[in-house]
């Protein structure tokens, strides 16, 4: 195997890899990434049993080959060699890679192509187009409410739905750790298959998020019962699903949340910022005290610190004093991203909703806190 390829190129399709490769080293060939050189394109993959990805370069191959080589150690490699620089790679026997840039030159230990883990790539199931940055939007709006809680762990993930609202064809993303919930559907004008439901894994969401925020293109994705498979340009990314049982968010949304708190977001933000100042860990806690077109902010913390700010605001609503959690209610401010933001309550043992005029289709579901 022998090639040529540029540096940026190189680095930025193993930068992709390199999320991918198994951190515990269960088995040392998943600390390897695969490259096949052939047809004038390198091929380099990466697994780690659960998620893989599979990336095609274009690049002057002036021998076919292919070997596997440490993830770590390469990426490390070529991070440290000149943006403008072009790398030559030659592995004779797939035992040992030799690598070339500018003055530099390195052998490198491999382990033979044989030995790596093969990687489905069948395309089945469910198909569905949708713009990369739509479904970047999609994710990166409700990838906050994800669970870390791992006895949970049908909470580790993304849901991700496809259903038929009102003769629509909606796709929905619902994340929630039991504490909060966030909600957010887009219309696919295409007529596609309904699907039931599944749950996409954590580490899935955050890399096909990255893939995603540096593309603007037409995503495929296909959907079976254990299995997802995003295809964009030149770049396969196939995933194991969560096996469980989403809850059913539809019933922890309100419907009778008749007193509605509209105000600045900017003005709310920065006003719990300030307040949470004297907040921590152990006494987290922000009371929203409600009266007649006043919001009082107030909270104490263990060593009897306290913090209050009034804001004036339009709300003529029941008289509600009710406590959340500062950073989940900043989590939910920061992700609207309309001037004005409607917040609607019940009472103080509720869950409120957090939402904006200008997506109807984006909810925020927030449980209260004991005050």
């Amino acid at each position: 195997m022998k090639f040529k390829i540029s540096q940026s190129n190189f680095f930025k399709t193993l930068s992709h890899l390199q999320g991918i490769v198994d951190k515990k080293n269960s088995l040392p060939i998943l600390s390897n990434i695969l490259i096949e050189a052939k047809n004038d394109q390198l091929i380099l993959s990466s697994t780690d049993m659960d998620i893989s990805i599979i990336e095609k370069i274009d690049c002057n191959i002036f021998e076919e080959g292919a070997t596997t080589i440490n993830s770590q150690i390469l990426y490390d490699i070529v991070r440290k060699i000149d943006g403008n620089s072009e790398i030559e790679i030659i592995s004779n026997n797939g035992k040992l890679l030799t690598l070339r840039a500018d003055g530099s030159r390195f052998s490198l230990a491999c382990l033979p192509k044989e030995d790596y883990p093969i990687i489905d790539q069948d395309t089945l199931g469910v198909k569905i187009k949708i713009n990369s940055n739509i479904l970047f939007k999609l994710i990166d709006k409700t990838k906050f409410a994800i669970s870390n809680e791992e006895t949970r762990y049908f909470l580790n993930g993304l849901y991700f739905n496809i259903s038929s609202e009102n003769n629509k064809n909606m796709v929905t993303l619902v994340g929630t750790d039991g504490h909060r919930l966030a909600k957010f559907s887009y219309e696919v004008e295409e007529n596609i298959d309904q699907i039931s439901g599944v749950i996409i894994p954590k580490k899935t969401i955050y890399e096909i998020s990255k893939l995603l925020s540096e593309n603007n293109t037409e995503v495929e994705i296909y959907i079976s019962s254990n299995k997802i498979v995003f295809v964009l340009q030149n770049i396969i990314f196939i995933s194991k699903l969560i096996d469980g049982s989403f809850p059913d968010y539809k019933r922890v949304i309100p419907k009778d949340n008749l007193n509605t708190l509209k105000i600045k977001r900017e003005l709310l933000l920065s006003a719990v910022d300030r307040v949470s100042t004297i907040a921590n860990e152990k006494s987290p806690v922000i009371k929203f005290k409600l009266l007649n077109n006043v919001l009082n902010l107030n909270t104490i913390n263990n060593e009897s610190s306290t913090a209050s700010e009034d804001l004036k605001i339009n709300y003529n609503g029941d008289d509600i004093e009710i406590g959340f959690n500062s950073k989940y209610i900043m989590d939910i401010v920061n992700n609207l991203e309309d001037e004005e933001i409607s917040i609607n309550l019940k009472d103080n043992t509720s869950p409120i909703t957090a939402l904006e005029n200008s997506n109807t289709n984006l909810v925020y579901v927030l449980m209260p806190m004991r005050v």
